[in-house]
């Protein structure tokens, strides 16, 4: 080809090169990327050994790898013969037209190669194609006589040899590597076998068996992209997987990996191909787009606006949105837990997660801390079980941080604190532990960890002495050990167990009410509470928790026993309370007459002095129905003082709500405005 021609296909070959990268970055973000690798086939581009200018010289030199004859075929200037009729043959297969001392090409579209049954393969440069094998002059008047240029020592052809059949794409010689490239080794034909990086170690084997095996990098990415848009993602990463075992420093494949990763909801994994993509091609748009993408649904802010806003980019304004929202809501929550606002704290985790930081392991922590300490633990236990689980291996690079803690740290502090909470001690030791060495510097951290050290030595050493007997010294032990844990329902059943064993019911009861509104469903404080209210002689009570119990157990022997007990003993109580004339409802007395009559009933008699129109009676009331249930064998009267005047009078009532107990006819005590625990322990006392 002439050095005119060569020269006038070059503005149409950088117009279509143009063209095509316009084409590439116009590509939907959401899509695999459909970037051409630097290599159009298994052969990558050859580079004169000797001088860079060997590309751009008026005259090619041959290859002995190009002629068919290296290889014991026959040559190309006797097919060619055989083919043409008229015009001069040449060593390379271009033709001479008779009478003119310049060789003529035939109309070949840019970056074609013939078979080589047509002729020698073509050389694509990037800007112009020239012939495998120099042209020659006719010789003597138009002979049949040609002679071939011998090669230069240690020159070889630069641009790509297209595999038979291919057509190479423009533009793609733009892009590559500004490494030497070498041939592969144990070849025996140069331009038959393949060319690989120089340097490039282990993957030149995988090269050279992928080329073997006819597969080409281009075409599997292709395939991978059909699977992609059908939703075959499994398909499709495997395909992506076999591009990038044959080309593994393209960017593109890398990237297009992490779509289907992606979409596999497997984003530890795609955002560590988004990296080494951002690695390989530094300015790459495409791979920055999809790892702020996976940032923001990760809830890392920070690490999302590198990518966002790194250099040379125009922002995409809708990640920008949604990168100031998740700002916000982060801000918010970070200024709730400083003031322990924990229901504002679940609101903005929830507009963060439905904002887009779907997949974001530290929003769902915080929101698990928050109903930790509202003493929800079982929903915080919940929350940590919706946790999303990404790699074992991943870590934000850089460490993403909340609450200035590394979010891998705080998440694990969390769950040692729920784990605690729910007595599973030896797993909250070791995430504290864990949480320590990923934030060593981190006070709070250092905290937690301390803290869990300290309720795991108390447990220990209250089982201990409960095991010996010791019972009082063990409640001590618990005790010491809620002062670090004030939310722990496991210490406060056991010292509950404690309390029963020295006869202590109703403290047995009120620490089986602490564990149990943390914990609604804790069978061991249920079963302690109900056997505390047996003691007590609270058998409706305890009816109600064997209930309960029953229906949670419901193969659980003893528990039908202790049911059947509890329901038998308060059928009893009833059916003595009625004989006895008690009734399970507080009685009114309006009359002088009937209060004199009340007062001489056997057994023990409580009157409530009231009036309608006081704030402090209205809240007692309910709580005396209760207690009148709860104790059948008690008789409860209650005396307005507004529409029993002489009654109050006579009684000296003054002010209200007024408590008086009677035993046998006797007035034993005499209460103003009591609290409610206080008043039932006065009536137990001396109904017992």
């Amino acid at each position: 080809m002439s050095h005119s021609r060569r020269l006038s296909l070059e503005p149409a070959i950088d117009s279509i090169t143009g063209r095509f990268r316009d084409l590439q970055r116009n590509d939907d973000v959401n899509k695999p990327d459909f970037r051409e690798l630097d290599l159009g086939s298994p052969v990558s581009t050859l580079m004169p050994r000797g001088s860079a200018s060997s590309s751009a010289a008026a005259t090619p030199t041959s290859s002995s790898g190009s002629s068919g004859s290296a290889s014991g075929k026959p040559s190309v200037s006797s097919q060619m013969g055989k083919r043409l009729e008229n015009g001069y043959r040449s060593h390379s297969g271009e033709l001479s037209s008779p009478g003119s001392g310049m060789p003529t090409t035939r109309n070949l579209k840019p970056g074609h190669r013939r078979s080589s049954s047509t002729g020698t393969p073509l050389i694509f440069s990037g800007s112009s194609f020239t012939s495998a094998m120099s042209h020659t002059s006719p010789q003597g008047g138009g002979s049949g006589a040609t002679s071939a240029v011998s090669p230069s020592p240690g020159v070889l052809p630069a641009g790509n040899i297209c595999p038979s059949g291919r057509i190479l794409k423009t533009g793609m010689a733009s892009r590559t590597s500004s490494r030497t490239e070498t041939l592969c080794t144990g070849t025996g034909n140069y331009g038959h076998g393949n060319v690989v990086r120089s340097g490039a170690g282990g993957s030149s084997g995988k090269t050279v068996r992928a080329a073997e095996n006819g597969e080409n990098p281009e075409e599997l990415k292709r395939m991978g992209n059909d699977m992609y848009r059908r939703g075959n993602f499994s398909e499709a990463l495997s395909l992506y997987d076999r591009a990038i075992s044959i080309s593994p420093e393209n960017a593109a494949y890398r990237s297009n990996r992490a779509a289907a990763l992606t979409a596999l909801r497997r984003l530890g994994e795609a955002v560590r191909e988004c990296l080494e993509a951002v690695r390989l091609d530094p300015s790459y748009s495409r791979a920055h787009q999809r790892l702020a993408s996976l940032y923001l649904r990760l809830g890392e802010a920070e690490n999302a606006r590198r990518h966002i806003c790194f250099s040379g980019q125009c922002p995409d304004q809708a990640d920008l949105q949604r990168l100031q929202t998740l700002d916000k809501h982060l801000r918010r929550c970070w200024e709730a837990r400083k003031i322990g606002d924990w229901k504002t704290a679940i609101k903005e985790t929830d507009a963060a997660i439905a904002n887009g930081a779907d997949s974001s392991p530290q929003l769902v922590a915080c929101k698990a801390e928050a109903f930790l300490r509202l003493n929800q633990i079982e929903d915080s236990d919940f929350c940590l079980s919706c946790i999303p689980r990404l790699d074992h291996h991943y870590h934000s690079q850089p460490q993403a941080k909340l609450f200035g803690m590394v979010v891998e740290a705080y998440v694990l502090c969390i769950q040692s604190q729920v784990d605690m909470a729910l007595g599973r001690f030896e797993n909250a030791v070791v995430k504290a532990e864990r949480a320590a060495m990923l934030d060593q510097t981190n006070p709070e951290v250092a905290s937690v960890l301390n803290n869990v050290k300290m309720v795991v030595r108390a447990r220990t050493r209250g089982n201990e002495l409960f095991s010996s007997g010791r019972f009082l010294e063990a409640s001590v032990a618990y005790g010491d050990g809620l002062k670090h844990d004030e939310s722990n329902s496991v210490l406060y059943c056991n010292r509950a167990a404690c309390w029963y064993k020295l006869g202590l019911w109703e403290k047995s009861v009120e620490d089986c009410n602490h564990a149990l509104k943390m914990q609604p469903s804790y069978i061991k404080a249920l079963l302690r509470r109900a056997a505390s209210y047996g003691k007590l002689g609270r058998w409706e009570d305890a009816v109600k928790d064997y209930e309960f119990l029953r229906r949670e157990l419901p193969g659980d022997s003893e528990v039908a026993e202790s049911l059947e007990r509890a329901k038998t003993v308060l059928m009893n109580r009833s059916q003595e309370s009625k004989s006895l004339g008690f009734n399970n409802e507080v009685e009114v007395v309006s009359t002088l007459d009937k209060f004199k009559n009340s007062v001489s009933l056997p057994g023990v008699s409580v009157f409530h002095f009231k009036s309608s129109s006081n704030r402090q009676c209205e809240e007692i009331s309910p709580f005396i129905n209760t207690l009148c249930l709860r104790y059948p064998l008690v008789h409860f009267f209650k005396v307005d003082v507004e529409e029993s005047m002489a009654l109050a009078k006579a009684e000296s009532i003054r002010k209200v709500p007024t408590f008086k107990i009677y035993k046998n006819g006797d007035k034993v005590k005499e209460m103003v405005c009591p609290s409610h625990q206080f008043l039932e322990d006065s009536i137990k006392h001396f109904l017992l």
